[in-house]
């Protein structure tokens, strides 16, 4: 049986448009990540426990709008099928919010100036699920074949590293460094950016087609749908895999400007090092997705891995008495471990799709992704607030020209020591993930089996 025909094969110019989508959540993601710690409690002036809190609140409200949109999106029946009326209406919400959550707005209380932080993330996080849920879920759609889901990403990921790209070093460029003074063009530069990451959405809406097979399954019930993903060995492995990869992703994102500007003294030059570390990550792209067409997702996974880990633990080590030259090369070294994040654990998410399939007859892509992203939010609502309040616990005042040694410390453990063992954590999911190359064809041709027999009784 031929399992390249069909819906399995796609053309650049498919990968290239959806692929785009990325590129705007990329941006504010990273955005958000890299630089709404030091925002809130350099610029705002929050207390950083109160900061902590107004990231956790924003982010725990959020929770259950994942696997609401998720289920909605699997049970969605439209002349443009299940997931893409989502792209088209979700855009302008979502680059409003993203713009408000930069406004300073003119409250006196540290109290009430988190509120307002904590309710505009929630929003802020409303609006971006409803685009993204439904754009992850149409991966397992585009195609059923298991080197081109890979390759799938990795456009989706090309264009995802651009972004982020985007976030760490345009908007430092232009606002300069993190002070109260400068709030106004973080705002400026939050509105234009916003619009830029909405647009894309109109084009993956525009320039992609649903698979029209799955608008005839029946309509999966939210108990069904929640029970399938719990009953998913696959699923729940590679679930794991993907929470502690970006729970140390995130932390690195957020650490990264607090270790530029107080343990290297580089903030000036912060663009430069980000810039460095996004370029080798789009170059080294190709790289991983070979890797993972030469052995398996999983095998390339845990390389990956070890590799990153190696790497952030050495970059701590970097004295900044040796100049800006040795820890560009850690740049470069980090860049490569980075690509390995962005696409390896996103690729390996769609074939337990039809595993599940296989097992229950239904399909619940949209339920699948809103749990890898609501696990997610779970991890990022407590590590990143965890990271500030170990700042304020080791003496970190916000703006001092020199921190004290203890928070400089903690700096560099939460840069490398922290993401190193969550890595190791995933590695140790990655070991007992079932799926390779050639049991997932296994379940592709059983699936195209009873799909045969299925149209011939009819």
């Amino acid at each position: 049986m031929d399992l390249s025909t069909g819906f399995d094969k796609l053309s650049k110019r498919t990968k290239l448009i959806y692929g785009s989508g990325d590129f705007g959540f990329a941006l504010t993601d990273s955005m958000i990540g890299v630089m709404l710690a030091i925002f809130l409690v350099d610029v705002v002036g929050l207390n950083p426990g109160l900061a902590a809190a107004a990231i956790f609140i924003g982010r725990s409200i959020d929770y259950i709008n994942d696997p609401i949109v998720g289920y909605i999106s699997d049970r969605t029946r439209t002349k443009w099928g299940r997931r893409r009326p989502f792209l088209l209406f979700g855009f302008l919400p979502y680059a409003i919010l993203f713009m408000m959550l930069w406004w300073i707005p003119p409250i006196g209380s540290q109290i009430w100036l988190a509120v307002y932080y904590g309710a505009i993330y929630a929003l802020y996080d409303t609006a971006a699920t409803i685009l993204y849920m439904p754009y992850y879920a149409l991966t397992p759609e585009l195609t059923q074949n298991y080197d081109e889901r890979t390759s799938l990403t990795s456009y989706r990921m090309a264009f995802s590293l651009f972004g982020t790209m985007i976030a760490f070093t345009i908007p430092l460029a232009i606002i300069g460094s993190m002070q109260p003074q400068n709030g106004s063009r973080i705002v400026l530069v939050a509105a234009v950016l916003g619009l830029f990451s909405a647009l894309p959405q109109l084009l993956v809406f525009l320039g992609t087609r649903e698979n029209p097979e799955y608008m005839n399954q029946a309509e999966p019930k939210f108990k069904d749908s929640v029970k399938a993903a719990f009953r998913n060995k696959p699923f729940l492995i590679v679930m794991g895999i993907f929470l502690f990869t970006w729970m140390a992703l995130e932390i690195i994102q957020s650490t990264l400007l607090f270790f530029l500007k107080y343990r290297m003294g580089i903030e000036s030059q912060s663009d430069l090092v980000t810039a460095t570390i996004f370029i080798t990550a789009l170059i080294f792209l190709p790289f991983w997705s070979w890797v993972s067409g030469r052995w398996d997702k999983r095998t390339a996974y845990i390389a990956g891995m070890i590799y990153f880990s190696i790497v952030m633990v050495g970059i701590i080590f970097v004295e900044p008495r040796w100049g800006m030259v040795p820890f560009l090369g850690m740049a470069v070294l980090a860049g490569i471990g980075i690509s390995a994040v962005q696409v390896l654990p996103w690729a390996m998410i769609p074939d337990a799709v039809e595993w599940d399939e296989l097992n229950t007859g239904e399909r619940h892509e949209g339920m699948f992704y809103s749990l890898v992203t609501l696990f997610r939010k779970i991890a990022v609502s407590v590590v990143v607030p965890l990271a500030l309040l170990l700042l304020a616990a080791t003496g970190y005042v916000s703006n001092a020209p020199k921190q004290p040694e203890s928070a400089i410390n903690s700096i560099r453990i939460l840069m490398g020591l922290v993401p190193t063992g969550l890595f190791i954590i995933g590695i140790v999911f990655a070991f007992f993930y079932p799926l390779n190359r050639k049991s997932f064809d296994k379940i592709r041709m059983e699936l195209a089996s009873r799909r045969q027999q299925k149209e011939t009784k009819q």
